[in-house]
């Protein structure tokens, strides 16, 4: 009887998984989001079965000629909000297949979680870097981890689902929301989060290497999905859509690279510069057999691919001069985008007898909507920069990104050198910092030791804030007459775990006569102090002297606002008395 019993309760069981267990013959994508399309598409490939995801109305009736009637078992995954085609699981059954069943979801990547029973290993990204997404999905696939996507405000639904698995494996990869990482602390996660897109890409292929010897590579930058990337067969290295990084290189050049599989004709440049430059063989894949009937001739069209959210930075030149008067050139980048950037320059002169090349050496800042005039004033080898008048020439190469090690993009523009003579007095000090917790601001203080009006912008480099090094500049550029002094805000959002990871912070201040030619530049480092209009108040003499008084204030109210309440009848008695009004029991 017993053993019927547990026959029974099995059976149920495994009646309740089975819809869940049987894999489809196919899994479609029906899905505007990508969210949607990279988790169907990954759950596909962790149930070993084959997938698709639509990427236009039309797709929906073209997808089908390039499926065989025979797969009769379609699982469709569709948008709840933004579906491409509604009602896709009847139109699949009209069409032959029969067997056609629908998801229609709020949140594929949750929902397809519930479904992975057996998956106990677990990657977190925050959903709005989609390129970290594709740098993690083939490792996903070979370690058998499925990909979630959590911020601040489905963390508490991510949890729930973790909490009802027996999680075996955690991993945080890139940037997250604090609260995610506070909520997750719990499952002892491993956190990945090397600052940069192309770093952590780079994380994640080692990962991937401890699976598989790598000697062929997907090729692409991280902004669009195609079914290979999702596959696990190949890891996916990003290569910049006109540079390719440093690190990359690198990476290549030290590793048993063979064979790079380039998805798409929009990096061609820049897989050129592989296969010639770090000798590996690379191989296009732009196109795909038609799926329409088109008569005899065998034609094709483009690939699958789902685009996803770009985050494009922009970089100009307004202006090449060279200063006779301090003998130097002066560049001026503009940043017109809302997004910040880092930048380097290589500039060959020429015009005279020998080209004179000049550059950066580290990677510059550049904050959002700002401008930077860079000046040289010695060519590679550290000799003087001396021209004479005369026609000259400058030729700049300059790569730029989102960070440091991510300048994967490429401005090459040629400008005739203007002559102008100036001098720049411009002289001042940085002599205070504080950060003001109310406003969420650093306060940083300039005096003008001059003896002409000077222009600052001041920036804070290099802070640690939520693990990731963030630099920031004031607003705008501030004015500061001859003699005086100004208090510079920086806006910077620090929580309580931040302090404890900047003890120091270090200013650094453009300056100059020009407002839009700050050619000077100096640096100072202060320990981190808080101050501000509270803490101001409190500290000073008319302060203490109101907290005082309220104090005592408070305390008199307490005292003679309040009663005795007697024990023997419950007459309420003033404070000051000893005996009981009405029974003169002793109180």
């Amino acid at each position: 009887m017993v053993k019927g019993v547990r026959f029974g309760i099995l059976l149920a069981v495994l009646l309740c998984t089975l819809p869940a267990a049987m894999a489809p013959d196919r899994i479609i994508v029906n899905s505007q989001d990508w969210h949607d399309v990279y988790s169907g598409m990954l759950y596909a490939s962790l149930t070993d079965t084959p997938s698709n995801f639509l990427v236009s109305q039309k797709h929906a009736s073209i997808l089908l000629y390039s499926i065989s009637t025979d797969e009769d078992e379609q699982f469709v995954v569709s948008s709840r909000q933004q579906p491409y085609f509604v009602g896709y699981e009847s139109y699949l059954q009209s069409k032959g297949y029969e067997e056609a069943d629908e998801l229609i979801s709020r949140d594929a990547n949750l929902d397809l979680a519930e479904r992975l029973t057996d998956i106990t290993n677990y990657i977190v990204i925050d959903p709005a870097y989609g390129y970290n997404a594709i740098s993690a999905a083939p490792y996903a696939v070979v370690s058998n981890s499925y990909v979630l996507f959590a911020d601040r405000r489905n963390i508490d639904d991510v949890v729930d689902l973790l909490n009802s698995r027996n999680v075996a494996g955690l991993i945080l990869f890139g940037q997250l929301d604090r609260e995610v990482k506070e909520a997750l602390a719990p499952f002892d996660p491993e956190v990945i989060n090397e600052g940069d897109r192309f770093s952590n890409n780079l994380a994640m292929v080692d990962r991937y290497s401890q699976f598989a010897d790598i000697t062929q590579v997907i090729l692409t930058n991280g902004e669009f999905i195609e079914a290979g990337m999702m596959s696990g067969k190949d890891p996916v290295i990003f290569i910049g859509s006109a540079n390719v990084p440093d690190i990359i290189e690198e990476y290549i050049q030290t590793h048993d690279i063979d064979v790079g599989i380039l998805i798409g004709n929009e990096l061609i440049g820049t897989a050129t510069f592989i296969r010639r430059q770090l000798g590996i063989s690379v191989f296009v894949k732009f196109a795909q057999g038609a799926r329409t009937p088109q008569g005899s001739i065998a034609k094709v069209e483009d690939l699958d691919r789902f685009r996803m959210p770009r985050y494009d930075v922009l970089l100009e030149i307004t202006s090449v001069v060279y200063n006779t008067a301090t003998r130097s050139l002066e560049i001026t980048y503009r940043n017109p985008q809302d997004l910040a950037l880092f930048f380097k320059s290589t500039i060959t002169i020429t015009g005279g007898d020998d080209p004179i090349i000049l550059g950066d050496p580290d990677p510059l800042f550049l904050d959002k909507g700002g401008l930077k005039t860079v000046v040289y004033t010695t060519d590679v080898e550290g000799s003087p920069l001396f021209l004479e008048e005369g026609d000259y020439t400058a030729q700049i190469f300059t790569i730029y990104g989102e960070a440091p090690k991510s300048l994967e993009k490429a401005l090459q523009a040629t400008f005739p050198i203007r002559f102008i003579e100036v001098l720049d007095d411009a002289a001042i000090n940085i002599t205070d910092l504080y950060y003001d917790k109310g406003k969420g601001q650093f306060f940083i203080t300039i005096v003008n030791t001059g003896e002409v009006d000077a222009y600052v912008q001041p920036e804070l480099v290099d802070l640690l804030i939520n693990d990731e090094f963030v630099t920031v500049a004031a607003d705008e550029v501030v004015r500061i007459p001859v003699g005086g002094e100004a208090v510079i805000p920086v806006t910077i959002e620090l929580a309580d775990e931040d302090f404890d990871e900047n003890p120091m912070v270090k200013v650094r201040a453009y300056y100059g006569e020009r407002e839009i030619a700050l050619i000077k530049v100096t640096e100072k480092s202060f320990a981190l102090r808080f101050g501000g209009d509270v803490l101001g108040f409190v500290t000073s003499g008319t302060g203490i002297t109101v907290i005082v008084i309220v104090l005592v204030l408070v305390l008199l109210v307490l005292f003679l606002g309040t009663k005795k309440t007697c024990k023997h009848c419950g007459h309420k008695n003033p404070r000051g008395r000893k005996k009981c009004e009405k029974c003169h029991g002793r109180l």
